[in-house]
């Protein structure tokens, strides 16, 4: 089956790292016809903006996108673009797995989680007033001294209905994976209305799995702490927005940074697979920048689209590459000065060539 994929390549080294991706990505066989747009501060001039209206269009046509890192311009008054693809789309399930691989510098032996955030609301709803404001004024009078009257506010809302779409995903998606737990994570000790009522949820939701998948509830503080200690307890972790934020690049940090970690926003209709890390300007056009993360965000592409298989083989070229340690980028080397190391196209060339072999 021939799949028409929406590709973004991005700016700074977005391109050079899609452009990687790609060729892996036909070499796994898999049938796709990619469907290039443009997006991100390297288009406003000729656009107007950094997400034109094609981009969109494009991904609502193909129902699925692999997109390079991109440039927020800053001090434009544009929101994010990945922001305004997640609230466009409708993309509610911010998909981050951690896991190590063998050849990865890391503290630890073994890690292997995914963190499952809710994309839509939470403090990242952008419902927030500066200081002065009338509205900022009557929620610091409604406040009845709680709030200084020299306050910015920002509003957290945390519905049932966002709660229970995404830990719903997270438990699917423990089931249709294999995985064992999920566990929620909020600070419903504190703030006891919406906190709590993410956990209210968790425990509904989970009733519905009792048997199936093992559930528990975390305080993000504490959570911070246990990953860091003993990761290897976890398995599906489900959070709203800000912590899911925190803690997926924490978890990302466990398995050797942003370099290795992919990423899926997923919606009931739309998906767009992602590096997480940044487009890192400053070497653009160097031939220098590790292409793991966007290949392996590929290879959850391949996944959402039935092609286990290919993704299989896919992560096993790219663990085999990593291992090896030959055909590596300079982040991935014991010492970021080694002088074997390989660029962006070249250690594409060696997963390209590992899944050619059948590694």
């Amino acid at each position: 089956m021939k799949h028409t994929i929406t590709l973004i390549p991005g700016d700074g080294t977005g391109p050079e790292i899609a452009e990687a991706t790609r060729r892996v990505l036909d070499a796994t066989g898999v049938a796709i016809e990619w469907e290039v747009v443009e997006a991100g501060a390297e288009v406003m001039e000729r656009y107007g903006t950094p997400l034109p209206q094609e981009v969109l269009d494009s991904v609502r046509r193909n129902k699925v996108a692999l997109k390079g890192p991109i440039t927020t311009p800053i001090g434009t008054g544009f929101r994010s673009v990945n922001v305004a693809l997640r609230q466009e789309l409708g993309l509610y399930a911010c998909v981050r797995p951690c896991k190590l691989y063998k050849g990865v510098r890391s503290r630890y032996d073994r890690v292997d989680l995914v963190i499952v955030r809710e994309n839509t609301e939470d403090l990242y709803a952008g419902v927030e007033w500066d200081l002065g404001t009338p509205q900022a004024r009557q929620i610091i009078e409604m406040s009845q001294g709680k709030i200084r009257p020299d306050s910015a506010i920002s509003i957290k809302p945390i519905s049932e209905t966002g709660s229970r779409r995404i830990i719903r995903y997270a438990f699917e998606y423990a089931l249709a994976n294999g995985r064992r737990k999920v566990t929620a994570v909020a600070k419903a000790n504190i703030m006891k209305y919406t906190d709590g009522l993410f956990f209210r949820v968790g425990r509904e939701v989970a009733r519905g799995y009792e048997g199936r998948i093992q559930y528990e509830e975390m305080l993000v503080d504490n959570m911070s702490m246990q990953l860091v200690q003993k990761p290897e307890l976890y398995d599906v972790l489900v959070l709203p927005n800000l912590y899911g934020d925190i803690l997926s690049d924490l978890a990302a940090g466990l398995v050797g940074g942003l370099g290795v970690a992919p990423g899926a926003n997923i919606g009931d209709e739309y998906a767009v697979f992602e590096a997480i890390h940044g487009s890192a300007p400053k070497y653009k056009g160097q031939n220098k920048v590790n292409p793991t993360a966007l290949i392996l965000s590929g290879m959850l592409m391949l996944r959402h689209l039935g092609e286990k298989e290919a993704a299989d083989r896919l992560e096993r070229a790219v663990a085999h590459v990593i291992a090896e340690g030959r055909f590596v980028t300079y982040d991935l080397k014991p010492r970021r000065d080694d002088p074997t190391a390989v660029g962006t196209k070249e250690m594409a060339d060696a997963i390209v060539a590992a899944l050619e072999a059948g590694v």
